[in-house]
C-alpha cells in the first residue's frame, strides 16, 4: 500500500465499511480501505448484530451473536493488519446491535462519516433482495455518498492506481446538481475521462432536441470551474438502467456516479428500481449521491 492522500476539491474524510463477513463485503472492504488510504481518511469499520433472528431465542443468544462478531471481527483486524492493509491507516472497529439502519445511522451521525462503501450481492430472483438486508437498508435511509460494489465489480479498489473513466448519468433535475459536483471532481482529480449520458425511455423519445453545447451549458450551471479537460455529452434511448448498464460495461468504465433524490427514491428517471438494478449488477463501482 504505497497511495498518498490527494489534494481533493470534494474529499472523503471519514470512511465507513459495512460488514457482514461475507465475501462481497469482505471485496468492498478492500475497496474503502484504498480509498481512506488516498484520501489520508479515518476508516471505520461495522458490523451490525440485528436482534430480529434472536427474539423467539432469548437474550442470551443475542450476546453469544455480539461476542462471536467481535471476536471474528478483531481476527479479520489482525489479518489485515498482518498483510500491511492497515498500516499507518486510523482506524476502528465497531460492533453493533440492533436495527441495522438505526446502529449504522448512529455511527455516521456521531463519528462524521462522509462516505459509506458495502458490497451487494447482485440478482437473485427478487429484485427486492438483490442487495442483501445490509446493503439495502443502507441504500434506502443513507443521505451521506455510499459507494456500492457489487459482485461483478473488479477485486482492486475503483482509485487504485488510476481511474480513467467515469460515467455520469443525469438529466439535469435540480436534485442532480450535488452528484455532478462528485462526478466532475472526481474526473478532474484522477485526469479521467468523464462521459455524461442523458437517458430517455421511449416514452420520452420525442421530448427534447437540445445538442451537446446547450446541455454543457446548462450542465456547467451545476458545477464550480470548468469541465474536465475530457469529458463527452451524449443522448441514449431506451431502459434507463439497463442503458446504462451496457454504456458501463461497454465503455470500460471505472465508476458510475449516480445522483438521486434525498426524500423522492422513486422520482423518474434514477428510480428506486432504476439505481437499485444498477448498484447490484454493474461492472464497476457505483458511486449514489443524494441531493436535497
Amino acid at each position: 500500500m504505497s497511495s498518498s492522500p490527494v489534494t481533493t476539491e470534494i474529499g472523503f474524510h471519514r470512511v465507513l465499511a459495512a460488514i457482514d463477513f461475507s465475501p462481497s463485503s469482505i471485496k468492498a472492504l478492500n475497496h474503502a480501505i484504498e480509498i481512506a488510504r488516498i484520501y489520508g481518511a479515518r476508516f471505520y469499520l461495522a458490523h451490525v448484530v440485528s436482534s430480529i433472528g434472536y427474539v423467539m431465542v432469548g437474550a442470551d443468544a443475542v450476546v453469544a451473536a455480539v461476542d462471536s462478531a467481535a471476536q471474528e471481527l478483531r481476527e479479520l483486524e489482525q489479518r489485515l493488519s498482518r498483510t500491511g492493509a492497515l498500516t499507518g491507516l486510523p482506524h476502528e472497529m465497531l460492533v453493533c446491535r440492533g436495527d441495522i439502519w438505526q446502529q449504522l445511522g448512529q455511527v455516521v451521525k456521531e463519528q462524521g462519516i462522509d462516505l459509506i462503501v458495502l458490497g451487494t450481492q447482485g440478482k437473485t430472483g427478487l429484485r427486492k433482495l438483490a442487495l442483501g438486508s445490509v446493503a439495502e437498508s443502507v441504500f434506502q435511509h443513507a443521505l451521506c455518498p455510499v459507494l456500492t460494489v457489487g459482485p461483478c465489480a473488479p477485486a482492486d479498489p475503483p482509485l487504485h492506481g488510476a481511474l480513467n473513466h467515469i460515467l455520469y448519468p443525469t438529466d439535469l433535475s435540480p436534485e442532480s446538481a450535488k452528484a455532478a459536483a462528485y462526478a466532475v471532481s472526481l474526473a478532474r482529480e484522477h485526469g479521467a475521462e468523464l462521459t455524461i449520458v442523458h437517458v430517455l425511455e421511449k416514452s420520452e423519445a420525442g421530448r427534447g432536441a437540445e445538442g451537446a453545447r446547450e446541455f454543457a451549458a446548462r450542465f456547467q450551471c451545476q458545477i464550480p470551474g470548468d469541465l474536465p479537460h475530457k469529458w463527452w455529452y451524449e443522448r441514449q434511448f431506451g431502459l434507463v438502467d439497463q442503458t446504462i448498464l451496457t454504456l458501463a460495461r461497454e465503455r470500460h468504465v471505472g465508476l458510475i456516479v449516480l445522483g438521486l433524490h434525498s426524500r423522492r427514491p422513486f422520482i423518474h428517471p434514477h428510480s428506486w428500481l432504476h439505481a437499485y438494478k444498477i448498484v447490484s449488477e454493474a461492472c464497476c463501482p457505483v458511486l449514489t449521491i443524494r441531493g436535497g
